[in-house]
């Protein structure tokens, strides 16, 4: 099994959310693992559960301190134990947008809506005033904007005639725990699908200037220039090319950079059987911790070898200063 993705989990109350994440994360096959519990509230109930489960909690208040003091605080507690990702669950705090920065694309939390309905609170009551059929909830990520960011997953739940905004939220609470370990679960294991693996590559390649996608013995490749006189600077491998796992080969500068690479990280760099010959390098990309800045500089790099000078004349111009 591969290395667990190491997760914190925020929370303010009695945390149900977090204990059905920490028993998903019993499972032999679960992708991440728990490490630490932390709250504003020393009397959250959740905290003694996760002492229980022999999880490290963390607790400051956040009376008395300044939003920023106070997510400083907390930031550097998930930090030190080696947190990758933050699941919120019921964690009654507004972030400070620089806590979410530092956090962007790490930092989930779920609620109770089907999103983008209903922001903010109360909204078993606003699904009920609506005359809503269903209500539900919504795994997201978190944005600087109050339940905005990016909807991972959800669950509809039907509204029965006779609800009231307890019983509502009886049942939506159920369909919560459900739904939040099985979206972290996707969330964390992304970088090893093959597809998601792909569309990061596809993005970052087509973001370039006059490129264009055309496929190469049957796997995605990426040219600049036109349809007719355009040349490759990258392609993604999947298997392809008698290698093995997923990786994008870019081209270097030659045999001599190439080597360089492979000697300074190995478990990183390879020479493609198919194009190692002329210089090119494979980057692996499924190792679930990959670089992608270091990954769109590398396709910069080799878009920049082969692009037309008309492309290219102003960078070169801004290297000489």
């Amino acid at each position: 099994m591969t290395e667990r993705a190491k997760v914190a989990v925020l929370i303010s109350g009695r945390g149900s959310n977090m204990a059905a994440l920490v028993y998903a994360a019993k499972a032999v096959d679960c992708p991440y693992e728990i490490i630490l519990v932390a709250s504003n509230d020393p009397e959250a109930p959740g905290l003694k559960l996760a002492e229980a489960e022999g999880i490290e909690t963390f607790v400051h208040p956040h009376k008395g301190l300044k939003r920023s003091e106070h997510d400083q605080i907390l930031h550097e507690a998930v930090t030190n134990v080696g947190a990758e990702y933050i699941a919120l669950a019921g964690y009654m705090r507004i972030l400070s947008d620089d806590f979410v920065s530092k956090w962007q694309d790490r930092m989930l939390n779920i609620h109770p809506s089907l999103l983008p309905k209903y922001k903010g609170l109360d909204t078993y009551q606003r699904a009920l005033d609506a005359d809503d059929t269903h209500a539900g909830c919504s795994v997201h990520l978190v944005t600087p904007e109050l339940d905005d960011g990016p909807v991972l997953a959800q669950t509809a739940v039907t509204i029965m005639p006779d609800d009231t905004a307890d019983t509502l939220a009886d049942r939506v609470l159920i369909a919560e725990h459900q739904l939040y370990p099985a979206a972290l679960t996707k969330y964390v294991s992304r970088e090893a699908d093959p597809n998601w693996i792909l569309d990061q590559v596809r993005d970052r390649a087509l973001a370039l200037e006059e490129t264009h996608e055309r496929p190469s013995f049957g796997t995605p490749g990426w040219r600049v220039g036109s349809e007719k006189t355009g040349k490759y600077f990258a392609y993604f491998s999947r298997r392809h090319f008698g290698e093995t796992g997923t990786s994008v080969f870019v081209k270097t500068s030659g045999l001599d950079e190439q080597s360089a690479l492979l000697d300074a990280d190995p478990d990183l760099y390879f020479a493609p059987k198919f194009y190692g010959k002329s210089g090119w390098i494979a980057i692996r990309l499924d190792t679930g911790r990959t670089d992608w800045g270091h990954v769109a500089d590398s396709l910069k790099k080799s878009w920049r070898m082969v692009a037309p000078k008309r492309l290219t004349k102003m960078m070169d111009i801004a290297d000489d200063f």
